[in-house]
């Protein structure tokens, strides 16, 4: 199992499906959210690793879903949006961290979740251990110390 608990954010019911059959085909774990309400109890209560956020919510603009976030927390944000390229840019400044462009691939939403993943890893937020090793190589996270 793919351990980060993404929080899918999406108020239209056949891309939040399709979505979250991606992630259960690929043994993630995931939290669904309709609105902006929704998505912030979520947030608050469950702490996800991530979120994926639709930007164009029924009850509150997405960029403004990220400020609150942000008011709180650091949890990768990964928005979704058309094509406008103001949209993706007021979203990035106020704190978002990656974005898809609609309509895009679930093949796209999972290299993203892969990316998300590899930085949660190097931060030592993902639950596993903040020690990487490639051979005789070790770097700890954690204690700033690197041997060979």
């Amino acid at each position: 199992m793919n351990d980060p608990l993404i929080l899918v954010v999406e108020d239209d019911k056949a891309v939040r499906n399709l979505i979250t059959t991606t992630l259960k085909t690929h043994d993630y774990r995931f939290l669904t959210a309709a609105t902006a309400g929704e998505a912030l109890l979520e947030s608050t209560s469950h702490n996800p690793d991530v979120m994926l956020l639709d930007l164009g919510l029924p009850d509150m603009d997405g960029v403004e879903v990220i400020r609150r976030v942000r008011s709180w927390s650091n949890l990768p944000i990964i928005i979704s949006a058309r094509s406008e390229d103001t949209d993706k840019i007021e979203a990035l400044d106020a704190g978002a961290d990656d974005y898809l462009t609609k309509p895009f691939s679930v093949e796209e939403v999972l290299a993203r979740l892969r990316v998300t993943q590899r930085r949660l890893a190097l931060l030592g937020r993902d639950g596993a251990s903040p020690v990487f090793r490639n051979g005789e190589l070790e770097i700890d996270y954690a204690a700033g110390v690197a041997r060979l």
